[in-house]
């Protein structure tokens, strides 16, 4: 259990690092980030505010610190609440970055970082797989309320689905971190609005 911590800690400060905060600044943006409408340091905000190459920075590194702790902490012996801790920090650190008070961003190109790290791409398919699923199908707006879904869809498909209970209980506190950030975000949330196929 002591290796699961320590790769929990790593996980978590890796994800504290808020990657659209230092590539916005490098390339003179902090101050476009900042006037967001939901002032959130993530990979949208990052291409929005920074351009092409920002925001594409941005996106391979959030991906990054949450894949490399899970896959390092793969590589050697573990167990299911191990897995559980080491999958959810990243997501944690990012969403309440201990570098930034305790602040941060919505966790969502994080998570999928930290799913990619795992040997299945069962999981990562079943977030995608909802994502695309209320954007494409039974399309879900904005984006605030499509998210929730998608995290929500995912969660509960990977309990019928039966994947490893670590996975399952990292993702659970994942969609828990991610929901709160939603909740507490300073946008403004519009009314959800589902839009049926055949209604397009």
């Amino acid at each position: 259990m002591n290796r699961a911590i320590y790769f929990a800690l790593f996980g978590y400060l890796s994800g504290s690092i808020l990657y659209a905060r230092v590539f916005t600044r490098l390339f003179g943006k902090e101050a476009l980030l900042e006037e967001s409408p939901d002032k959130n340091p993530g990979t949208f905000n990052a291409f929005k505010a920074g351009g092409f190459w920002c925001g594409l920075l941005t996106l391979a590194f959030d991906l990054l610190k949450g894949y490399l702790p899970v896959m390092l902490y793969l590589r050697g012996a573990f167990t299911q609440w191990g897995l559980a801790l080491v999958l959810s920090a990243p997501v944690l650190g990012h969403n309440f970055s201990v570098l930034y008070k305790f602040k941060g961003g919505k966790g969502i190109a994080v998570t999928f970082g930290c799913l990619l790290g795992l040997p299945q791409v069962l999981p990562v398919g079943i977030l995608a797989a909802g994502f695309l699923f209320f954007s494409l199908v039974l399309c879900i707006t904005p984006h605030y309320h499509r998210t929730i879904v998608a995290y929500l869809f995912a969660a509960l498909s990977m309990v019928l689905l039966r994947v490893a209970r670590g996975v399952r209980y990292g993702f659970f506190i994942s969609t828990l971190a991610v929901c709160t950030r939603l909740l507490q975000s300073k946008e403004a949330k519009e009314k959800c609005k589902v839009v049926l196929p055949w209604k397009r």
